[in-house]
């Protein structure tokens, strides 16, 4: 497995690049950034002019908050700043937040990131010297002018990886895309038994350079006072994804269906502590591991790169040595 280092996902702008720099310093194979409270690009252009060596994914920018021709532009220019070393992560959201907080159109998320990711391919063809008409159900491209066409990326186009929960979005990303990212509230019982098999029948069975990425929720800590902080902080964003509706079927595969009722509907009070309260250690012990030496015991065989996904403030030395056991053999 190769060893990447996630960001802090409310990380601003400067703290992403600081936080590139420094894995790449310290050894790591990739970095990933998400889109929270920040955008993801400018964070990953400043961090793409700081390092040199080290992969730059989005994990995830947000698609359905875009349009496939401005996601076109700004992964092209990301790549070329980087030299060849960007990776276009993609996700939907979920539907109140496309519609809610972005005033976008929802709808068939899975169709509709199909159309999207290849609506993307399409324009990237378009600057290789192919006619642009992307005719699709609902995105639609058929306008180049050499005004602006940037021309074919001397360093190739980026690699397009898809998040996905549901076995739909799962075919979907084996079907149109370089990768998978799977979200942290995922077991190694559901890797196995739904999201690779998904993935193979997508794709006719052979995974071959397809590449599959987790950022594992783990606890960690030098003390058992920071372990205990760090168990609490896990069960808390444990809760606060498996109150989403769009996850729920990672929880039905264990027999936690009413659980994730129960959370929804606390969700909507807010009520927090409260639906950490009901993560008991069992939940906790199946979407999380304690400690870093249990992390290639556990996902080996499954996933081919792996971050650590800490929801709580963690010395970056115990978050390397964590990683040390699972980095890439020689």
């Amino acid at each position: 497995m190769l060893v990447d280092f996630a960001a802090d996902v409310a990380a601003t702008p400067i703290a992403v690049e600081e936080a590139a720099v420094a894995a790449e310093r310290d050894g790591y194979d990739g970095f990933a950034a998400a889109e929270t409270k920040h955008d993801v690009f400018p964070a990953l252009t400043l961090a793409a002019r700081a390092t040199e060596r080290i992969t730059l994914q989005s994990a995830i920018a947000v698609a359905f908050s875009r349009n496939p021709m401005n996601v076109a532009v700004l992964a092209n220019d990301l790549q070329l700043i980087s030299r060849g070393r960007f990776q276009l992560g993609l996700g939907s959201q979920v539907q109140a937040h496309i519609e809610r907080r972005f005033a976008m159109p929802w709808g068939k998320p899975a169709a509709r990131m199909e159309e999207f990711v290849r609506a993307v391919r399409a324009i990237w063809a378009a600057w290789g010297g192919e006619r642009l008409a992307f005719r699709g159900e609902f995105y639609r491209h058929t306008l180049m002018t050499d005004f602006f066409n940037p021309g074919p990326n001397p360093y190739g186009n980026p690699p397009v990886l898809v998040a996905a929960v549901g076995e739909h979005m799962t075919r979907t990303a084996g079907r149109v895309a370089d990768g998978l990212l799977v979200h942290p509230l995922t077991s190694a019982a559901y890797l196995s038994e739904r999201t690779l098999p998904a993935l193979r029948e997508a794709r006719g069975g052979d995974l071959g350079d397809f590449t599959v990425c987790l950022s594992a929720m783990v606890v960690l800590g030098e003390t058992e006072a920071e372990r205990s902080r760090a168990e609490q902080a896990v069960k808390g964003q444990i809760a606060f994804y498996a109150s989403t509706p769009a996850y729920r079927a990672v929880l039905d595969m264990h027999g936690w269906g009413d659980l994730a009722d129960q959370l929804n509907l606390l969700s909507r009070r807010q009520a927090w502590t409260e639906m950490t309260a009901l993560i008991s250690d069992e939940v906790l012990d199946t979407f999380a591991v304690t400690g870093g030496a249990a992390l290639r015991e556990r996902f080996a065989g499954l996933v081919d790169r792996i971050s650590l996904y800490t929801p709580y403030e963690i010395d970056p030395g115990v978050k390397a040595s964590s990683l040390s056991s699972v980095a890439t053999e020689p």
